[in-house]
């Protein structure tokens, strides 16, 4: 069943708020949908607004460009993973405990409910997994930080650190470790699709379970205690 939330981002990536309108709403569900079937480098507005059958000026009134879309959908799934981690562990008082199902919901975060009417939480994780590091891979990567475009990704790092940091508080390296779990577990879901000997574990479908065993293994082991 399709919920009410509205995940709050930078106001500076919209020229209007997408989450307001029925309009701006089709335009993140159709984005999300051609991104993933042709790819961000083959995606325009023109195409987009072809897909949804509207105006390419009317696109234009939500987004400045293709790049500020890219970052909006990155931006709406790393605060939708944060609103799940908050959701998932409320109430688990042990740490490593807390840390696990962090790690499951880095690695699950697509399969969880419920879901928003507007996004396919399933096409959004495989375009994150695709196309989510040209977000910030760009040449243009300081002045957008500078924004704070990546406030979001900044907030779920840190608070994925904080758990990290009451696993082993003499750990020196919780951000490093916190963003290195949601890369690795985007980079090997795409490594076991497409680039399997960059990878030691294997994707069946949407089977990630040997993504998540393996970054409870780097994680614990690094921290080193054992898993609850």
């Amino acid at each position: 069943m399709a919920i009410g939330i509205k995940i709050s981002l930078n106001e500076k990536l919209y020229l209007r708020d997408p989450q307001e309108s029925s309009l701006g709403k089709r335009i993140i569900k159709h984005s999300i949908l051609l991104i993933d079937e042709i790819g961000f480098e083959s995606f325009n507005f023109k195409k987009l607004a072809l897909q949804m059958e509207s105006t390419e000026a009317s696109v234009y009134r939500y987004f400045e460009n293709k790049h500020m879309l890219l970052i909006y959908l990155v931006s709406w799934y790393w605060e939708w993973v944060s609103y799940l981690i908050d959701i998932n562990t409320l109430n688990i008082e042990s740490p490593q405990r807390r840390l696990k199902v962090i790690i499951k919901t880095l690695v699950f975060a697509s399969k969880d409910n419920p879901s928003i009417e507007y996004v396919n939480e399933s096409v959004l994780h495989r375009l994150i997994i695709a196309e989510g590091t040209k977000a910030y891979h760009t040449k243009e990567v300081d002045k957008d930080n500078t924004e704070g475009f990546f406030l979001n990704y900044k907030k779920l790092s840190s608070k994925v650190a904080d758990v990290i940091s009451e696993v082993n508080s003499d750990f020196q390296y919780p951000h490093a470790l916190a963003s290195n779990l949601f890369e690795m577990a985007n980079n090997h879901i795409y490594f076991a699709q497409h680039l399997p000997k960059l990878t030691d574990v294997k994707v069946e479908g949407e089977d990630f379970g040997e993504v998540e065993k393996m970054l409870e293994y780097f994680a614990f082991k690094l921290l080193g205690c054992e898993e609850e």
